[in-house]
């Protein structure tokens, strides 16, 4: 058996976007046990993922040591995604540290960080690429790795890196939710000729599984996943295709975007909600955002700053969602079967509701 091997997990993040999937992947067979971590046990989500079986709660705050220690109590697994729309980068880089540094002490033996590009490392240390809920990630995720040289005889780790989940690409209160305008579904968005590495939500299941359940090579790797490098004309064409319906992406300037766009409202407001703006280091959600679009528009044809192995993946999860088209294809006739209708439908209803956990808590809120 591995020296990593792990029955029993716990959960920080698992009522996110993310969390709930992965979850699902962990528990529908009864493979590993998940203690979840979560600031309300009333909420619909945590109510949703108490229906699944080997599931169990702590109620509390990642800000806080006690409730850490009690989570990972009993616990020989970690999954740690710490919400830096909540955090705020420089709350994100303490508490994942500590997250770590805990999860060490109390004798976890696999350790997985839901992880972000490093991107301003990536770009050589350019400005224009600074993204604050990225970077906050990806230092610390760099971190991990360097502390698992030295510890691993004790804790194995891996960073699981993501991107933009293919969900916000057409759901409410994202930075590329679409409008639709004169019948015809369109994104105004800062891209250019660049792409963006969306990820499926429903395949992360399978990769976080596959890294506990694979412990052993998994430990030390950084496992960088995404559907492709989706430009937004791929994006317009796929859905028309899918849908059958108009659809057209239109390049616009960030100046435009920032009096317009889905943000637009927000632009001035703190990138982590119960981050200070008063504090120096706190990026505002256009500074944030602008580094973010700045990301994609230069990483196009998987040649520039943000890349992805897709040969890696390919082996990893042969089953795994390849195009924007195939991904629309799945969200269509999902919808169709749990009656909330057709893809077009939807979208042109703007009844897809917000993906993110942020949408709830809203933009005030405690840690």
């Amino acid at each position: 058996m591995s020296q990593y091997a792990t029955s029993k997990i716990f959960v920080i993040g698992g009522t996110g976007a993310q969390g709930i999937p992965v979850i699902r992947g962990l528990v529908f067979d009864k493979g590993y046990h998940c203690k979840i971590l979560t600031r309300d046990l009333s909420s619909y989500r945590a109510k949703e993922l108490s229906a699944l079986p080997n599931v169990s709660f702590v109620e509390g705050s990642f800000a806080d040591e006690a409730t850490l220690r009690t989570g990972f109590q009993s616990c020989d697994g970690a999954f740690v995604n710490l919400d830096g729309f909540n955090t705020g980068e420089k709350g994100e880089t303490y508490w994942a540290i500590r997250c770590y540094e805990l999860a060490l002490e109390s004798g976890i033996k696999f350790f997985v960080y839901g992880n972000l590009d490093y991107v301003y490392k990536k770009s050589g240390y350019d400005p224009k690429f600074r993204t604050g809920h990225y970077d906050g990630k990806g230092r610390v995720g760099e971190w991990i790795l360097q502390q698992n040289k030295d510890n691993g005889h004790r804790m194995g780790a891996t960073l699981f890196t993501t991107g933009p989940y293919m969900e916000m690409a057409i759901a409410k209160g994202t930075p590329m939710t679409p409008t639709v305008e004169d019948g015809i579904v369109t994104w105004r968005v800062p891209l250019g000729a660049g792409a963006v590495v969306h990820v499926a939500l429903e395949d992360c299941a399978y990769y976080v599984r596959w890294l506990f359940d694979n412990a052993e090579r998994a430990s030390g790797m950084d496992l960088e996943v995404a559907i492709a490098h989706i430009g937004y004309n791929e994006m317009a064409e796929a859905f028309a295709k899918v849908t059958g319906h108009p659809a057209q992406y239109i390049n616009t300037d960030l100046d435009e975007y920032w009096k317009t766009g889905p943000l637009s409202r927000i632009s001035e407001a703190s990138a982590g909600y119960s981050a200070d703006l008063n504090d120096k280091s706190t990026m505002t959600t256009k500074e944030n955002f602008t580094g973010f679009w700045n990301m994609w528009k230069f990483s196009g044809s998987n040649l520039g700053v943000v890349r992805r192995d897709y040969a890696l993946l390919d082996e990893i999860f042969p089953g795994r969602i390849r195009s924007a088209e195939q991904w629309f294809r799945r969200e269509d006739q999902r919808g169709r079967e749990k009656g909330l209708g057709g893809l077009w439908e939807r979208v042109q209803a703007n009844n897809i509701k917000p993906i993110l956990k942020i949408a709830e808590d809203g933009m005030r809120g405690r840690l």
